[in-house]
């Protein structure tokens, strides 16, 4: 049987915090996300749009 490990620092992931190994480990995955670390790939932006929901007349 294979152990997972945590994504952020490979150390054996544990049940109250899983995937992570520890609640350090967790809140350094959401600050990356919150933080615009990771991207999710995806269609560009049409800015057209964007300004008019920006500003809307």
């Amino acid at each position: 049987m294979t152990t997972a490990r945590c994504p952020i620092c490979t150390a054996p992931a544990l049940p109250e915090h899983a995937p992570f190994c520890s609640r350090g480990c967790k809140d350094r995955d959401l600050l990356q996300w919150l933080g615009e670390g990771y991207r999710i790939p995806g269609p560009a932006a049409d800015e057209e749009a964007l300004d008019s929901l920006r500003n809307p007349d």
